[in-house]
């Protein structure tokens, strides 16, 4: 597991760039992945944690390790406080009172322009006007000093940032205007018109405005992340020494027994042991219709007992519950870096440099050109400020943190960045058959009878028979006797011949027999045209069991893991995507090939071990890049070797754990929802990606004057502010996105 630091001081994507870069350089660092999102840094390697922290402070940044809490509702409030926006309301205070003295600057700048009238003193006083002005601008430099702190520090730590380059165009303004007062002091050297103390106030204060806006569109990225946190419950009521008490949810260790009233969230995970409820679980899983639970049925943390007073044993609690592994997975993968990332990464890491080496050579252009120094130095302002590294820095981790969100909203968690762009680009997908197509447990799926024998009479003796065993197709009888309310008669001299079937005799004396079409071929007679049904019964994938009374054919109930009700749909929506849907399991040929056939997928791997699906794995990769979807621990092989592992939330914790998308509600349709809402977040970062870059690329020649315009430093600053801002804003967009039915 990597460690996780938190990282102050950053303010842009160069940043981030600058800290991942000085932590690369580390001797036995593998891997970092820093991110200005969520203002964390995840290590892997064997450097220690004070010399990654030495090297994040001597980049000019602040770093501190995150250790664990000893419950969840410590670690998710904490989790919670270091997401939760307390940056807006800063800036909100800034801005305002930017505002009011900015507005207070125009008015002395400006007003004469407008035909506004001046203190009789200001008439005609160049210099008086100059000196308001200049403490003004200072005032508005003063309330947003953070530019400059943070800009001139980076830049002697030869790493500049994006408020070196607000901080260098702002002083540069109100330099330069220092300077024409002083030469005001001297007759006909300059006018007010060569002040630029408005423009060194309005830059400082436009760029507030869209930190301001950039800051609550992050927040609202972050907003499913903080809404499962909040579902962390805080106490929970456990019985000790025959008492109910109340205790604090970390207080709850695994075997406790604790209840839960009707609605009531449940505290920790564990498994009923007395009582019946409906729960909703779709804080979890996204599924709104509440599940039936019983005694031995499995409950998560932060689900709600709608009904019902239950008694529960605690299974896993702390760290380990289900919730805050689904709150560690979506926090892991915002932490972590799509590859598409690396593009903007290499950008932004020489953008800054590159735009204050543009700026200097603009101005000395122009200077050369014989503009006046003032105007020369204006271009140069305009190119510092119009320039955003924000919008290009944040066009990947806003759209994954955005992506995420939806996918866990909907059930579909993605371990990491990685994973939620491979995801859209499978080829091939490979669903295991048991558990994953299918339901994974055997239901009767034809009675046959024969003669006069009635179909509640053959499942009657049937019932009767299978009751006392515990395979699992004697179970499926069971259940479906029982569904159809059908009453079992009272057996005597019960017998189970392994692997063939089963005897017993009843009250009256009566003989019953049941089991395999060759077991029961060697025990009576069986017409043909019943014996050529049992076949045709196998050959569609099902497993025929006949039943006969004192050596007279009763009927035959055939078995069979029937496939999940939305295993076609899926199939068919995965094809309509463009991939090509192969099924692996270890069943016999046969068998694999009429659930195929009934599920739709294109082809069939039969009779493959856990190491035979890890080898058809990696044999399909020679066609293209491959999704392995399982639930149990023979598929964790082939998990691990696909491109994309996808595992079935219901399935066993080795299999979530080698898998990349862990699916809470075990369908299969989430599989194709998948797809999509990887390839909807791909979409949407090649737009921000676009943009961003769209907006640099005509922007900086148009702040250079390049095409006979001469852009305000003032309106180059508004456009800096609004690129972040778009791009946060298309980010959001993904909350709009029907992953369920949306055409890609």
């Amino acid at each position: 597991m990597p460690d996780m630091y938190d990282v102050t001081g950053m303010s842009c994507a160069a940043c981030s760039a600058r800290v991942e870069r000085v932590v690369k350089k580390l001797e036995g660092v593998t891997s970092c992945s820093v991110s200005l999102l969520t203002n964390s840094m995840s290590v892997e390697g064997t450097a220690t944690p004070s010399a990654i922290i030495a090297a994040v402070e001597k980049a000019g940044y602040g770093a501190s390790l995150r250790t664990p809490e000893p419950g969840p509702a410590v670690s998710h409030a904490r989790e919670e406080e270091a997401l939760a926006d307390h940056e807006t309301p800063k800036l909100k205070r800034r801005l305002i009172a930017s505002i009011i003295f900015l507005l207070i600057l125009m008015y002395f700048s400006m007003g004469h322009m407008l035909n506004l009238p001046l203190p009789q003193f200001f008439v005609n006083n160049h210099v008086a006007q100059g000196l308001a002005q200049l403490l003004l601008a200072a005032i508005i430099m003063i309330i947003n000093q953070k530019f400059f702190v943070s800009g001139f520090s980076t830049l002697l730590h030869l790493a500049p940032n994006m408020d070196t380059l607000v901080a260098m165009g702002s002083f540069s303004s109100f330099a330069w205007s220092v300077y024409v007062l002083f030469m005001m002091t001297k007759p006909h050297t300059f006018t007010t018109h060569d002040f630029y103390f408005e423009s060194a106030g309005m830059i400082l204060t436009l760029i507030t405005i869209g930190k301001m806006l950039e800051a609550r569109s992050k927040g609202r990225t972050t907003d499913a992340l903080k809404s499962l946190m909040k579902l962390a419950p805080k106490t929970a009521t456990v019985i000790r020494n025959g008492q109910e008490i109340t205790v604090p949810v970390e207080q709850v260790r695994r075997g406790d027994v604790f209840v839960v009233r009707p609605g009531e969230n449940i505290p920790v995970d564990g498994i009923i042991v007395e009582g019946t409820s409906a729960v909703n679980e779709s804080a979890l899983t996204g599924e709104s219709i509440p599940v039936d639970k019983a005694a031995g049925d499995s409950v998560s943390a932060a689900t709600v007992n709608q009904s019902g007073y239950i008694k529960c044993e605690a299974t896993r609690v702390g760290q380990d519950t289900t919730l805050s592994q689904i709150i560690r997975m979506v926090s892991d993968a915002a932490a972590t870096k799509a590859p598409i990332a690396a593009i903007a990464d290499k950008v932004c890491g020489v953008f800054v440099p590159f735009v204050i080496a543009v700026a200097v050579a603009v101005v000395a252009g122009w200077i050369i050109a014989g503009k006046p120094f003032g105007e020369a130095l204006s271009y140069g302002i305009a190119v510092l400020v119009i320039s955003c590294p924000c919008a290009l820095g944040l066009a990947t981790p806003v759209a994954v943190m955005v992506g995420n969100g939806v996918g866990a909203k909907n059930g579909i968690l993605f371990k990491t960045a990685a994973s939620l762009e491979q995801a859209g680009k499978i080829q091939i997908a490979a669903l295991d058959k048991t558990g994953t197509i299918t339901s994974g447990e055997p239901k009767v799926t034809d009675v046959i009878t024969v003669g006069d024998v009635m179909e509640d009479e053959l499942l009657g003796y049937a019932y009767s028979l299978e009751a006392k065993s515990e395979h699992p197709l004697a179970r499926a009888i069971v259940n479906y006797a029982k569904e159809n309310e059908i009453s079992a008669k009272s057996v005597n001299d019960f017998k189970a011949l392994p692997g063939n079937g089963l005897t017993a005799s009843l009250a009256n004396g009566s003989q019953l027999v049941g089991g395999s079409v060759k077991f029961m071929g060697e025990k009576l007679k069986v017409e043909e045209r019943f014996t050529a049904k049992a076949q045709a019964l196998a050959e569609s994938g099902k497993t025929p069991l006949m039943f006969a009374r004192d050596d007279e054919l009763l009927g035959i109930i055939a078995v069979a893991d029937t496939i999940k009700p939305d295993s076609r749909q899926a199939v068919r929506e995965l094809q309509g995507l463009g991939v090509r849907v192969v099924m692996l399991t270890g069943d016999n040929e046969r068998t694999a090939r009429a659930i195929g056939q009934e599920a739709g997928v294109d082809d069939v791997i039969a009779g493959v071990l856990p190491d035979g699906k890890e080898a058809a794995v990696r044999e399909l990769q020679a066609s293209g890049s491959v999704a392995m979807v399982g639930d149990g621990i023979n598929d964790a092989p082939a998990l691990t070797r696909a491109d994309v592992g996808i595992a079935i939330g219901a399935g066993t914790d080795i299999a979530i754990d080698a898998a990349d998308v862990v699916l809470m509600k075990s369908s299969l349709a989430d599989v194709p929802a998948a797809v999509r809402l990887s390839r909807a977040t791909m979409r949407n970062i090649k737009q921000n990606l676009f943009w961003a870059f769209v907006y640099n690329v005509i922007g900086i020649p148009l702040a250079a004057g390049l095409w006979g315009l001469k852009l305000d430093p003032m309106f180059g600053a508004a456009a800096m502010s609004l690129s972040s801002f778009c791009v946060v804003t298309n980010a959001l967009r993904l909350n709009l996105v029907n992953i369920r039915g949306e055409k890609s």
